[in-house]
Formats: structure tokens, C-alpha cells, sequence
């Protein structure tokens, strides 16, 4: 039996050999574009801005050199001199190389544990005798050039000498012009001092500046460190992949700067062949035990299984994250069921995408497919490797009635007809009746699973009434959108779309996964001008006038952008403390408690209502929200509910829901819409 305790994550770069894997080719390329970004704009910014955004260029690389092998900086300083070379030239490229090394230093710095003397130590014993020995050659080939800096220098004492003698310093002057004279001369000693002071001090300044965010990289992909990197520590022979059965005993985690445990005195089995449903409430720990299922070492207590839990590895461990973009990575839906499995896998692509009802997307672009098309494809790219134990979170959250039960159909055949132990991770707790046993977590503890509950039991008010009168508040005209116009791979999302919205009124947008309602929600919040027809907030066009109609994102956590929930709502809104305070009240959140809160560590429902919240505290004039209620237990489900009926009848809010599912509460359901291939099909009362 193999026991995963917790143990000290070891550096990312430690142990790897070999060429630049995939993942580090693409870090190293993306870091190094920001750089390259920052060493840009220095370029023609004006000389105090330029300055401070070179120091903020060598953060990247600093993160790069901290996770990564020094050739993984090579390939991206490389890859970011030859595109600086072509836009700006040399002075970009001098930029870049200078940037690439002092973030290898503070990033290897960094990794060892060196504090900012020994980083400067490292920087002036492998940095400076190559950079002084390359500015003298370059000076004593450049004839020229060096004519030209040393005139600079000459020039530029000069004036200061000139003060000092007017101020009557000529004793001051006379040594300055000894000591400017007899530099100028010797000037292939005066470079190489240059560089040692100027280098000494910018390794300072960069491994102060980088600090801050090496700390939150390392702390953010320590905890990671063995659910994610399939390299085995150097001085341990791996063990061979068997996940199952798993045994969890007394075990907790708690995340790094928590104050409580996500999961605490945790204690069950999950056996082959078996489909376990993990039921409870937002952020009740569900999440966090299915990682810690998938390989993550719990901060204390035991896990046990026979072999290593080979996160995607065949034979492994497979799992479906909640927000599936992030593993997501083929261009091609084909080209990313069998990513990183190899030229001499055999995977049946086909099949696969048919099982997941995604047979006719085969050739469609990643980038084009729906939240719920996403989801899908992330399961199929899962089920590629073989896995005997499959993790799936909250994986039929972004999916329409038709794809849930399709995909919870393919779970119960996958343990019946295929063997693989199943864990599904839900907060819709009718999807646990197609489950041989049920966990429910609350507040991190293994409880009794609970009965169901009734949404009735938060009162609600009637919506406003109706109104045709008068000019509409949104009104959109001949509405059309092709994504990638004009290129090879254009999209039509929609086509000839009439539609009016008025004051107060509440309307739901329905219809299957890519029916285009994402899109419609997009450009009905103003993020997106309609490539065809006009899209009008009470006359105005709406991309003129983006944030007076508010939206909340389907996947909530990409618009979450501050540090902690208090900061995020009042920044997001331009609020006041008060403003903020009512609206994470109004979501059912305790100001108290949830202000404080770290965004980084909210579940996926109470990301989904933070970002509501700053929507509220905003006042704006309509509020978009695409798939609202997906990923919300019961109970929150019923809050929302709740608020936003709330703000209808206080404040006349306008809202228009996004949705795959019809089952919205009356009362945020004026009239329902439905889309199918990008037109409305239905316009008209409610269907629940």
C-alpha cells in the first residue's frame, strides 16, 4: 500500500531533463511575450513611466526562472528578441536580453531560497563578466559608437564642471575634469565599473519587486506540486499507477494563508467499479476532496492506495474540472481528445465524441463551442486515457437538460459496461439517484446525506408587470454576428435577431449548448458590437456605452480580478463600502465574513455570486446573467432567487437570464425567448 502524506513541494524545474515539454514551451512563451509587452512600451513612453515599466518587465521572467529550467528563459527571451527586433529594433532586443537574465537570476534566486544579497552575488558572478566583456568587445569594434558615448559623457561633465566653477568649486572641477579625463582614456576599465554598480543594483531592485508575486506563484502551485506534475522526486523510484481502491482516513486541507480547514476529519473508501455521487452545499469542501482524490496531499491525515494515482495518466486518474476552458487545449475538438497521449496511442475519436453527443463538432475550432460544448469535450478528452478512476466535477453544470441527462447516462454505463469507479461531484442532488452510494460534505465534514429541500421555503414577490408603453430600454434590430469574419474559420452565431426589452421587465434566453444565447447575452451587455443590424440601450448604441448594463460572466471567476471580495465588489462597481456591504447581503453573503474573504479561494457558486454582487452594487440599468443558477445548491439557488426578485420590485431592475435549463422560478420569468442556430424561435410567456 502506498501511503500520500504531505510532504514539501520541491521546486517545479527540479527534476525535469530533457527537451522543453509542451507546457514549458508555452509558459516560457507567454511570459515572455508580457515582457516583451512592458520592454515596448518603455520604448516610447517618456523616461520615468519607461524606467518603472523595465523593472515591472522583469517579473515574468522572474516567474518563468522560479518554475522552469533555465532553457525554458533561452527559448523565450529568444522567441521575444526576434518579434521585438522586428517592431522596434535593437533598443527593444537589449531590452528583452537584459530583462531574461536578471529574471533567471531572481528566479533561480528565488528557488534555492537566496535572499537579495546572494541573488546579487549570483547575478554579478555568472551576469556581469559576460556583460562587461561584451560591452568592450562591441565598443572596440564599434569605433564609432564608442566615439559617440564617450563625446556623451565628455559633453555632459562639461556643463557640470562649468556650474561648479561658476559656483565657485574650481578646486570640485579641476578633480572632476582629472578623474572625467583619465576615464575617458581608460574607458575599457570605466565600462565593466559601470556595469557592476548598474547590475548590482537592478538584481536588487528586480528580486525586491519580483518577490511579492513569486511568493503568491509558489503558494498558489506548491499544493499542486504532486496532483499535477507527473515528475517523480529524483531520489524515489515511482510507483506504478493504480489509484484504486482509495482509502481516506482523518483527513484535512487547509489552503495556504486559510484560516480553516476545507475539509476536516475526512473518512471514506471508494472502491472499483463503483459510482460515488459528492453532494453539498458551495464551498462544503466538494471540490477540494475530489482533488485530493485526484493525488493532492491533504495537509494532514492519510490517504492510501496501491500504486501512484497517475493524474492523466492512462490507466489513472481522469478528471473534469468545473470550469473545463482550463484543460482545454487542442485547436481542434479531434486534435484535443487525444492531447498529450501520443502518435502511438490508439484513441477512437469518433466514438468518443459520440458518446458525448459532440460526433458533428469533430472539426470545429476549440475557441468556437459554448460552455456546455466545453464540458463535454473535456469528459471525452478524459475518457481518451483510460482511466480506472474518473473525477468529475460539477460536469454537467454548463450542460442543457438534453446533454445532462445524456451525460449522466454515459457516467452509470462507464462504472456498468466499462468497469471505472466514478465520482461526481454535483450540487444538483436529483443527479444522485443514478448513484450506488452518496457523500455529502458540509462545512468540510462527512455528513448524513440531506433531504432534499424546497426552494419555496425563501418567499419571493411577484415580478413587476409588463409594459409596452413608451420607448423600450434595449431594442435591437436585424442583429447578426459572425466570429472570425472574413477569415477561413468564421462562425455565423447569429442571424436577423429582432428583439425588445423594456424597463423592469424579466426575460429568459433558452436553447441547447451553441445556440448562440452566450453571444446574444454579449452583445445585449455592450462587450460585443453586433457585426450586423444595431444593438441600442434607449437610442444609444450599447458597445458605446458598456457597464450601464451589468453582466455576470458564465464562468464567474474569469471576471473576479481583486484580491478579496470586499475589494472586487467595491472596485468592480465603483461602489461604496455601504453599497457593497448591501449588495453581498443581498446575495446571501454575511458582509462580515465575506469581505475579507481571498477570491482565490471562493467554490465556483460563491464566485458566481461575488460577481453578482458587484453587478448589484453598480445600479445598473439592466443585468445580463448568463447561466446564473448553474453550479448554486438548492439552498443558494433559493437566496438568488430571492435578491434578485427583490431588486425587480424595489429598483425596477431589468434582467435577462441566460440559460440551458427552462425551470427558472416564476417570478424572474416575464417571458421567455428561445434560440436555436442563432435565431429566436419562441418569444413569448413562460414554459416552466
Amino acid at each position: 500500500m502506498v501511503d500520500t502524506r504531505p510532504v514539501r513541494a520541491r521546486p517545479a524545474a527540479a527534476t525535469r531533463r530533457g527537451p522543453l515539454r509542451a507546457g514549458e514551451l508555452a509558459e516560457a512563451v507567454v511570459l515572455a511575450d508580457l515582457t516583451l509587452v512592458a520592454a515596448i512600451a518603455s520604448q516610447i513612453l517618456p523616461p520615468p513611466i519607461s524606467s518603472a515599466l523595465l523593472v515591472v518587465a522583469v517579473v515574468p521572467m522572474g516567474v518563468l526562472g522560479a518554475r522552469n529550467r533555465i532553457r525554458a528563459i533561452l527559448a523565450g527571451t529568444l522567441a521575444a528578441s526576434a518579434t521585438g527586433f522586428l517592431v522596434l529594433g535593437v533598443p527593444v532586443v537589449t531590452a528583452v536580453v537584459a530583462c531574461g537574465a536578471l529574471g533567471a537570476v531572481v528566479g533561480v534566486a528565488s528557488r534555492r531560497g537566496y535572499g537579495a544579497a546572494r541573488a546579487v552575488g549570483l547575478a554579478l558572478l555568472f551576469l556581469w563578466p559576460a556583460a562587461a566583456a561584451l560591452a568592450d568587445l562591441f565598443l572596440l569594434v564599434f569605433a564609432e559608437n564608442r566615439r559617440l558615448v564617450l563625446e556623451q559623457v565628455h559633453n555632459t561633465w562639461s556643463g557640470a564642471s562649468r556650474i561648479l566653477t561658476n559656483l565657485h568649486f574650481t578646486g570640485l572641477a579641476d578633480l572632476g575634469d582629472t578623474v572625467v579625463y583619465w576615464c575617458i582614456a581608460h574607458w575599457w576599465l570605466l565600462v565593466p565599473l559601470v556595469l557592476f554598480v548598474t547590475i548590482a543594483f537592478a538584481t536588487a531592485l528586480a528580486f525586491r519587486i519580483t518577490g511579492p508575486t513569486l511568493r503568491r506563484v509558489s503558494a498558489a502551485f506548491a499544493t499542486d506540486a504532486l496532483a499535477l506534475d507527473p515528475d517523480p522526486p529524483a531520489d524515489t523510484v515511482p510507483a506504478a499507477v493504480a489509484p484504486l481502491p482509495v482509502s481516506l482516513r482523518s483527513v484535512a486541507y487547509r489552503y495556504p494563508g486559510a484560516d480553516t480547514d476545507a475539509l476536516h476529519d475526512v473518512s471514506l473508501d471508494i472502491e472499483r467499479k463503483e459510482l460515488v455521487a459528492v453532494v453539498g452545499r458551495n464551498g462544503s469542501g466538494k471540490s477540494t476532496l475530489a482533488r485530493v482524490l485526484a493525488g493532492r496531499a491533504p495537509t494532514a491525515g492519510v490517504v492510501r492506495r496501491p500504486g501512484s494515482p497517475g493524474p492523466g495518466a492512462p490507466n489513472g486518474t481522469g478528471m473534469v474540472f468545473q470550469r473545463p476552458e482550463l484543460q482545454v487545449l487542442g485547436v481542434r475538438v479531434r486534435d484535443d481528445v487525444g492531447w498529450g497521449l501520443g502518435r502511438s496511442a490508439r484513441v477512437d475519436v469518433d466514438r468518443l465524441l459520440d458518446r458525448v453527443g459532440l460526433r458533428a463538432f469533430a472539426d470545429r475550432e476549440t475557441s468556437t463551442l459554448s460552455g456546455g460544448e466545453l464540458q463535454r469535450l473535456a469528459v471525452a478528452a478524459a475518457l481518451a486515457h483510460r482511466p480506472q478512476l474518473l473525477i468529475s466535477d460539477e460536469s454537467t453544470a454548463m450542460v442543457d437538460a438534453t446533454g445532462r441527462a445524456q451525460l449522466l447516462a454515459l457516467l452509470r454505463s462507464l462504472v456498468a459496461d466499462e468497469h471505472i469507479t466514478v465520482v461526481h461531484v454535483t450540487h444538483h442532488r436529483a443527479e444522485s439517484a443514478v448513484a450506488d452510494r452518496v457523500v455529502a460534505l458540509d462545512g468540510g465534514c462527512v455528513v448524513d446525506p440531506p433531504v432534499a429541500a424546497s426552494a419555496a421555503a425563501v418567499p419571493v414577490r411577484a415580478g413587476a408587470p409588463r409594459s409596452r408603453a413608451g420607448d423600450p430600454l434595449l431594442l435591437l434590430r436585424g442583429v447578426g454576428h459572425v466570429y472570425a469574419r472574413g477569415t477561413p474559420w468564421a462562425r455565423r452565431a447569429l442571424t436577423g435577431v429582432d428583439l425588445r426589452i423594456d424597463r423592469g421587465e424579466a426575460v429568459l434566453v433558452v436553447g441547447h449548448n451553441g445556440s448562440g444565447k452566450s453571444t446574444l447575452a454579449w452583445i445585449l451587455s455592450g462587450l460585443l458590437a453586433p457585426s450586423e443590424g444595431e444593438a441600442r440601450l434607449e437610442g444609444v448604441p450599447l458597445h458605446r456605452v458598456t457597464g450601464q448594463v451589468g453582466m455576470t460572466f458564465q464562468h464567474s471567476r474569469l471576471q473576479l480580478l481583486r484580491p478579496t471580495v470586499g475589494n472586487e465588489v467595491m472596485a468592480a462597481a465603483g461602489a461604496s463600502s455601504f453599497d457593497a456591504w448591501r449588495a453581498l447581503s443581498d446575495v446571501g453573503f454575511d458582509p462580515r465574513v465575506m469581505s475579507a474573504r481571498r477570491v482565490d479561494e471562493l467554490s465556483g457558486g460563491q464566485a458566481r455570486r461575488v460577481a453578482l454582487a458587484a453587478a448589484l452594487a453598480a445600479r445598473s440599468r439592466a443585468i445580463v446573467l448568463d447561466e446564473p443558477f448553474a453550479g448554486l445548491d438548492e439552498e443558494a439557488r433559493a437566496t438568488l432567487t430571492a435578491a434578485l426578485v427583490r431588486m425587480r420590485v424595489e429598483h425596477g431592475l431589468t434582467l435577462i437570464c441566460v440559460s440551458h435549463d427552462h425551470d427558472l422560478p416564476a417570478p424572474l420569468v416575464d417571458r421567455e425567448l428561445e434560440l436555436a442556430d442563432g435565431c429566436i424561435t419562441y418569444d413569448g410567456p413562460g414554459r416552466s
